[in-house]
């Protein structure tokens, strides 16, 4: 019978042509699913196989979530365990210079954009997309809050920090300031084929072509000083979630469309930090009296499994759960669960 309410689970291989659909409905924006058959078709063995090989996640194979509504797949969210393993994880970093001439008894303060490699190793959060026919579902939060809830029952799989790059700002036109005034000069190409060969092929044609000095942010078009930093508009719910969850601004932006770039401690990230383990000692018509909304979840690896509902915890930490829950997530009195509260 299948659930009338979403679930969050590992993708499978069976899924692909699932999610290939999913990826063309979020065309060229959606840069971590591109929508061409053999590109999903690689990611999605490739999380497969980073479910049971460590090397797999050492690789920086990506971890892929789907939400699954009445047999559909209606959203997807990506973890990547350790970035910068296969080519380097490039971003910009804003820094400032001051300077000071005594002569002319004047200081002057200019912000400068450095490439960096700071990231590499870390863990990053990515690939976020829920089925616009779907929006109006809590699925993005839902789906946000699962990664989280994945890392807290897998810690030893990532690093010390968690970061989330967002799409960076665009004009009425489609176009993004960042890209026309910055990268295009060094690449000679759009900003879309630029995005889109980064997914596919890797950045070290950043290296290869990029800026070898700091670049003088001062120096740049008015429109992409003010763009840097600035998420899509389509972004600013997921910038708002990220800021919830704890991650915050260090200034660095990504370097092709300038968009904000944001980071925590993974220890320190809201959900990580509320997550519980309980024992589900009973199951229900309902959610006893004084049961609070919870994201439960359940199983490891390639049988990990999230879903909301109520929840009911006694002081020895054993929860109740209404029946209808029990059953989206497969799961009968006794089991161990993992529950954070909403």
């Amino acid at each position: 019978m299948e659930n009338s309410q979403p679930v969050i689970r590992p993708v499978r291989l069976c899924d692909t042509e699932a999610v290939l659909a999913l990826a063309v409905k979020g065309g060229d924006g959606l840069t971590n699913l591109p929508p061409q058959h053999d590109a999903i078709a690689s990611r999605i063995a490739a999380a497969v196989e980073a479910m049971d090989d460590a090397d797999a996640r050492e690789r920086g194979a990506a971890i892929m979530l789907v939400a699954e509504l009445c047999g559909e797949i209606v959203a997807t969210g990506m973890i990547f365990a350790r970035v910068g393993a296969e080519w380097p994880f490039y971003s910009y970093r804003i820094t400032r210079q001051s300077a000071v001439s005594r002569a002319l008894g004047r200081a002057k303060a200019q912000r400068l954009l450095n490439l960096v490699n700071d990231f590499d190793g870390e863990t990053e959060v990515g690939g976020l997309f829920v089925d616009p026919a779907r929006r109006g579902l809590a699925l993005g939060r839902l789906m946000a809050r699962s990664r989280y809830m994945f890392i807290a029952q897998h810690r030893d799989w990532f690093g010390a920090r968690v970061m989330a790059e967002l799409r960076g700002y665009q004009d009425g036109n489609g176009r993004s300031p960042v890209w026309d005034a910055l990268g295009r000069h060094f690449y000679d190409m759009e900003f879309h084929e630029a995005d889109r060969t980064g997914a596919i092929q890797g950045n070290q044609f950043i290296a290869d072509l990029g800026p070898r000095y700091p670049i003088y942010i001062s120096m740049l078009p008015e429109a992409a000083q003010a763009a840097l930093g600035r998420p899509h508009d389509d972004g600013r719910a997921a910038h708002a979630m990220l800021l919830d969850e704890g991650f915050r601004d260090d200034g660095y932006v990504d370097i092709f469309d300038g968009g904000p770039t944001l980071v925590a401690p993974i220890d320190a990230v809201r959900t990580v930090r509320a997550c519980r383990r309980c024992t589900l000692a009973h199951i229900g018509e309902t959610a006893p009296g004084g049961a609070q909304a919870a994201l439960v979840g359940s199983g490891s690896g390639g049988d990990f499994r999230v879903a909301a509902g109520q929840v009911h915890i006694d002081d020895d930490g054993h929860a109740a759960i209404a029946r209808t829950l029990a059953a989206a997530l497969s799961l009968g009195e006794g089991d161990a669960i993992t529950i954070a509260p909403d």
